[in-house]
């Protein structure tokens, strides 16, 4: 941690912006746990009108970190998306170990798309957290903030809508006289 630090990987001056509208966001995280249904059904609620790319990749193993930096890569290169969620359940420290790995940290901060970590639960701390834009306490709260609700959008959209609307009458009224 002490080298990467060093180095600057962790400063909040490199940290890019979570976009306020994405389009499409590329999921980091296996298919077969509980944490890709929450973050489904979190985004399917809130944000309808996403695309979301899940990129299927093991989140423990000896294999996990290579995949994991395989699937960055795909989704900066590839796919073209606003916004990388990586994510995983809590665990044991020997199974969070892929997301202290040198290489990912790296792979990480060398992404264009912004990234948010969100490994483990509240109190579980990884390299991952503090290269990463935006650290979320869990997979749920990633999902969260990872977009805009489609309910706020509508009533801001009206609410401009009706200014608009106010404006233009009072216009139209100024210039009858």
């Amino acid at each position: 941690k002490s080298k990467l630090e060093k180095e600057g990987l962790f400063s909040g001056k490199y940290k890019k912006k979570i976009p306020f509208l994405s389009n499409k966001i590329g999921l980091i995280t296996s298919s077969k746990g509980s944490v890709i249904q929450d973050i489904i059904n979190i985004l399917n609620r809130r944000a309808p009108y996403l695309d979301l790319i899940l990129v299927d990749t093991p989140v423990q193993g000896e294999k996990s970190p290579e995949l994991i930096i395989d699937a960055i890569d795909y989704l900066n290169n590839i796919r073209k998306t606003d916004l990388i969620i990586i994510a995983r359940g809590g665990g044991s420290i020997e199974d969070l170990m892929p997301f202290n790995n040198e290489k990912v940290i790296r792979k990480i901060f060398e992404s264009k798309v912004p990234v948010i970590s969100a490994i483990g639960h509240e109190t579980d701390f990884t390299l991952c957290d503090f290269v990463s834009d935006v650290r979320a306490s869990t997979p749920s709260e990633a999902a969260e903030i990872s977009c805009s609700d489609i309910n706020e959008l509508i009533f801001h959209i009206n609410n401009l809508h009706d200014n608009m609307c106010r404006i233009i009458k009072h216009k139209i009224n100024q210039n009858k006289i």
